[in-house]
């Protein structure tokens, strides 16, 4: 094959995602990526800032999420790994999540990781707002 058609070939072939890119929904075009440790840091910080009606509120929504996504990842194969993990969303002014870290590989925290994308959660007191749902199995 000629340098030229293999040149050719490179600029029109499709873009592909590199492997880490499923830990984050960030647009191409945003700031370097936040890691999962300062994203959780700050949900941490803004769930603890909501209070009274707006708080209880925030956890209703979650568990609700947190319900839905678990029905949508019921399949057998993902029922296997019960290993905790948590999700961190990033909500935008209307509490839509714009991005999200997780913790955990299981294929249940890959599932719910990729059923929140784009749902809504709450609106927030503020945006961005970053807000985590923690998942672990007791007997």
């Amino acid at each position: 094959m000629t340098a030229s058609l293999l040149l050719a070939l490179l600029l029109t072939a499709p873009q592909t995602a590199p492997a880490n890119a499923q830990a984050s929904t960030a647009p191409a075009a945003a700031a370097p990526t936040m890691e999962y440790a300062e994203a959780k840091r700050r949900s941490d910080a803004d769930e603890a800032s909501v209070t009274g009606p707006v708080h209880e509120d925030m956890t209703q929504r979650q568990s609700d999420l947190l319900d839905a996504g678990i029905a949508a990842c019921a399949r057998s194969e993902l029922r296997d790994d019960f290993t905790p993990f948590t999700v961190v969303m990033q909500l935008d002014a209307t509490g839509k999540v714009q991005q999200t870290w997780r913790q955990g590989g299981s294929p249940l925290a890959i599932c719910l990781q990729r059923y929140v994308r784009d749902k809504t959660v709450f609106t927030p007191p503020k945006a961005p707002f970053f807000n985590s749902i923690e998942v672990s199995f007791t007997k």
